[in-house]
């Protein structure tokens, strides 16, 4: 077989490079379940009309089929599609399960997704998502805006990773300044207000004006909107000295300011929440509450995460269940870090010790030593063969292990004494593998983390 090519769009990592995600994986899992969300695991696939309601992404979705099929074989699936975000299973799933489920419902999900789209830096064909969601029957209180908002900002402060900043605003602000200033589709001044990251100011304007329908002034009105931001409550004035008002509008501002206040503790120099009135979210099903996850410093990947409210994204008809929930990108924010060197794992395998072996003839008296070791949770290996220990120090070096069991066995083959050597600083001393465990920093693979150029200037 010839060396295969590698598949754009599919990454794979190194054993250091994965022990930097399941790490990041670990500390979200652990985040969310102290505040009570519990895990589910969606089916990778779903049918295609399911996947189609979200909107305009029929050429992001992979179709599932057989390589022989027969089209008229009524005992075969119907058209299915891999998901493509975790959203859409996740109403689904709501639906299949709302007997068995107690609301408010909690969820986290961190699960692969695949998506058709030209494969770039922070972009995938199959990539890792990490979602929480709230989900309630009929009525949804805002305070899970405020939660969710808090919960993931908490989450990633922790993580070894450039600052973040979570963007937030309100489709109600957005709207109800709309209708105060009588445009005929605040819809379609939503969809170019999001646009404003992509395409200059004045484009936007342009844009406002020929598809929907503004004037200059209304344009201008908008654009004014959009440019304002801030940290606290401060950007409620700066929309009221625009002289618009409508009731939606204030209702949309107490929101915002509600989230942005609700947030306020974890604000610290790793994470901050910022009101932003020009973030808009173009896809229809957000209601209220919209938010966007950003990286200092690597602003060209543009949101690395991003959610918001949907009333009534999941319905059977008879019941409703309105929901609030934000994705964050593990492969997108990760894979163009480690890719740049600015993560990586301190060691390419679990192991932090391994056990010399003075010949082959102690190799069951080795695996004694390393199974005492492995009691107490030290992730410990034999050495793979009877070399001189120099060698064996050596090989241990090459893969990061930090240290080197020795032991001596008596002339009636028990094993008379151990010692631990540090083949870091070359100290080696008498240890019992019954009860000697490393520090909590060499027990497992740790995440190393260069700091960016933005933090290095921070």
């Amino acid at each position: 077989m010839s060396k295969p090519s590698p598949l754009s769009g599919f990454p794979e990592l190194l054993p250091a490079q994965r022990f930097v995600e399941q790490s990041v994986i670990d500390s979200m899992r652990r985040t969310f379940e102290l505040h009570g969300f519990a895990p589910v695991e969606t089916r990778a696939v779903e049918t295609l009309d399911q996947l189609l309601r979200k909107g305009e992404t029929s050429n992001e979705v992979y179709v599932l089929r057989r390589l022989q099929t027969d089209p008229d074989d009524p005992s075969q699936p119907g058209d299915l599609g891999l998901h493509f975000d975790l959203t859409v299973p996740f109403a689904r799933y709501v639906l299949e399960n709302a007997g068995k489920l107690e609301f408010p419902f909690r969820r986290y999900q961190i699960q692969k997704v695949w998506r058709g789209e030209r494969p770039q830096e922070g972009r995938f064909r199959e990539f890792t998502q990490a979602d929480i969601d709230v989900v309630m029957k009929d009525e949804l209180p805002f305070h899970f805006d405020v939660e969710v908002a808090r919960v993931m900002a908490e989450a990633l402060s922790v993580l070894p990773l450039p600052p973040m900043r979570l963007r937030v605003n309100n489709r109600k602000l957005i709207e109800g300044f709309c209708l105060g200033l009588a445009v005929p589709e605040p819809a379609d001044v939503i969809r170019l207000i999001d646009k404003l990251d992509r395409l200059p100011e004045a484009t936007v304007g342009d844009l406002l004006v020929a598809e929907a329908g503004l004037d200059d002034a209304q344009a201008q009105q908008c654009l004014a909107l959009a440019a304002i931001s801030s940290i606290d409550g401060s950007f409620a004035e700066r929309v009221r000295s625009l002289g618009v008002q409508h009731e939606l509008l204030e209702t949309g501002l107490a929101e915002l300011g509600a989230v942005v206040q609700g947030c306020r503790v974890v604000n610290n120099e790793r994470f901050e929440v910022q009101a932003s009135l020009g973030l808009a979210r173009g896809l229809d099903y957000y209601t209220g509450t919209v938010f966007e996850i950003y990286m200092k410093g690597f602003e060209s990947l543009k949101s690395v995460g991003g959610g918001g409210r949907y009333d009534a994204l999941a319905s059977d008809g008879k019941t409703t269940y309105p929901g609030v929930g934000i994705s964050f990108g593990i492969s997108r924010t990760l894979i163009p870090l480690i890719t740049r060197g600015l993560l990586s794992g301190s060691r390419a395998v679990p192991s932090a010790v391994l056990v010399a072996l003075p010949d082959e003839e102690s190799r069951a008296a080795a695996d004694e030593v390393a199974q005492q070791l492995r009691a107490s949770g030290v992730a410990t290996e034999v050495a793979a063969s009877a070399q001189k220990f120099g060698k064996q120090i050596r090989h241990a070096e090459r893969r990061g292990i930090p240290f080197v069991w020795f032991f001596t066995v008596a002339d009636n083959g028990a094993i008379a004494g151990h010692s631990v050597k540090d083949i870091r600083t070359g100290e080696q001393l008498d240890a019992d593998p019954a009860t000697w465990r490393p520090a909590d920093a060499d027990l497992t693979p740790q995440v190393i983390h260069a700091p960016t150029p933005a933090e290095e200037t921070s």
